[in-house]
């Protein structure tokens, strides 16, 4: 086996080879290319060595670790009626976060104008609070889970990112319409960056003729990428949605044109019930072989996750159950322009018209799930319907998959919807594809730590690594 830099560098990331012993063993590399290639990597930045192995004799070898503080990642998950984004490390530690109502059918130049000023406004605090501590002696190491820049601030993970810990931490809920801010305590002024830096796409901001940080950010920290997760089909390599029913006026929009120049960095868009997926497998089941995500807000989709990869379909198509039809439902109108579809009937939208009609005024699938959590008879009751009809679909899907987890998230991953599911699936689906399956409740933020992983797993790919060593050489 021949490894490249950046192949070492993967091995490392992995933790399946941390040492240079390790790294020998593992690759067959003489000592002189293993040691030119690592000091490659230690010269890019992206390697980082102190510490030492547990020795059972000699010399203890020193530890080899990905340096994850030395850029951040931008993230933001958009759905139908609210958005949430967050700056974090390579790691997925949350540095700062943002959250609060927001339309997407306001359309993308609204939508997309109110995610760059939350990063925007984010690292500009970032930059601030690291400015309030350069030139002052180090205070020693960092402690695990505190974050760079923040002495003495524990760090959150963003929920299914790369690294995170499994426990984490809730932002605090902030006013109705207004963005919730987990940034660190007292934060400098949140001064609006100036124009964009001319990063080549995958920077990590320490490599040659790359940006380090934009100007205007403070000597904020150098954004490596940007990962969004919107609630529309996306085709694999694309970074617009396609003929999205939920997003009208988004259709072929060029959303890493709208955001990369503005911070010097390469976006990557992914719908959202692939990038949950992403983030649950991840973050708490990474050994599973086959996983599936179904998120039920206003619309319905499921995403896959087969051996550690989502699988996407041959165009991004995969895991469309929305538009899966129902019998006996010829006048639930879908606004793909079908009837029947399981999105028309038991989706969030689909309830909340129906609570409407009750003289219950419900909007979205958010509001959906206020009214079950408040104990209204006619919302947990037409939840636990809903949940009888998704999992008639799911029965389906788990015979064909064979999952080892099904995760159900999104607005109407609580207790009563579930258990609809479970009573139906467990009933339809043949023994031997639910004997070894885990049916767990999801939450509402798994997107965003799959989006932070979709980001990392791309930009230090073994190639991408390589490609940007061959150019800083």
């Amino acid at each position: 086996m021949s490894a490249s830099a950046g192949e070492l560098l993967q091995l490392v990331r992995s933790e399946r080879a941390t040492t240079r012993k390790a790294l020998l063993t593992s690759t067959g590399l003489s000592r002189t290319t293993l040691t030119a290639r690592l000091d490659q990597l230690l010269g890019a930045g992206l390697l980082a060595e102190g510490g030492h192995e547990d020795s059972t004799g000699g010399r203890p070898a020193r530890q080899l670790r990905f340096d994850d503080e030395h850029a951040v990642v931008l993230a933001a998950s958009i759905d139908t009626m609210h958005a949430e984004a967050a700056v974090t490390d390579l790691a997925g530690r949350r540095l700062a976060h943002r959250e609060g109502e927001l339309r997407v059918a306001d359309g993308p130049e609204a939508v997309l104008d109110r995610i760059a000023e939350w990063f925007e406004s984010m690292l500009a605090e970032l930059g601030s609070l690291q400015g309030d501590h350069r030139g002052h002696p180090p205070a020693g190491p960092r402690p695990p889970g505190q974050s760079p820049g923040r002495p003495g601030g524990a760090a959150e993970a963003v929920p299914g990112s790369v690294g995170q810990p499994r426990d984490t931490a809730a932002a605090n809920p902030g006013p109705a319409g207004r963005p919730r801010d987990t940034a660190a305590a007292n934060p400098g002024p949140a001064a609006r960056p100036g124009g964009a830096a001319a990063a080549e796409p995958g920077s990590t901001g320490r490599l040659r003729g790359t940006a380090a940080a934009k100007p205007g950010q403070a000597g904020g920290p150098p954004v490596c990428g940007i990962g969004i997760s919107v609630p529309g089909p996306v085709e694999p390599g694309r970074t617009s949605v396609t003929q999205p029913p939920i997003m009208p006026g988004w259709d072929g929009y060029p959303i890493d044109t709208h955001l990369g120049p503005r911070f010097g960095a390469p976006v990557l868009v992914d719908n959202d019930a692939n990038l949950m997926a992403l983030g649950e497998h991840r973050a708490r089941y990474p050994d599973s072989e086959a996983l599936v995500v179904v998120k039920v807000s206003t619309g319905i989709g499921a995403g896959l996750v087969i051996g550690g990869e989502v699988y996407r379909g041959i165009d991004g198509g995969a895991g469309d159950i929305g538009h899966v039809r129902l019998p006996g439902h010829p006048d639930a109108r879908c606004l793909c322009g079908s009837t029947g579809c399981l999105a028309a009937v038991a989706g969030g939208g689909a309830l909340a018209a129906r609570l409407t009609g009750l003289g219950l005024p419900t909007t979205s699938g958010s509001g959906v799930r206020e009214r079950i959590l408040a104990g209204e008879p006619a919302a947990v009751r037409l939840a636990e319907e809903a949940g009888r009809q998704v999992g008639e679909v799911l029965a389906t899907l788990v015979c064909v998959v064979n999952p080892g987890v099904l995760v159900v998230a999104g607005d109407l991953a609580e207790p009563h919807f579930v258990a609809g599911v479970r009573e139906v699936l467990y009933r339809r689906a043949l023994p031997r594809s639910t004997r070894n399956l885990r049916v767990e409740i999801g939450g509402r933020g798994e997107a965003l730590g799959g989006a932070v992983a979709m980001v990392v797993e791309s930009v230090f790919s073994p190639a991408a690594v390589d490609q940007r060593l061959a150019a800083r050489a």
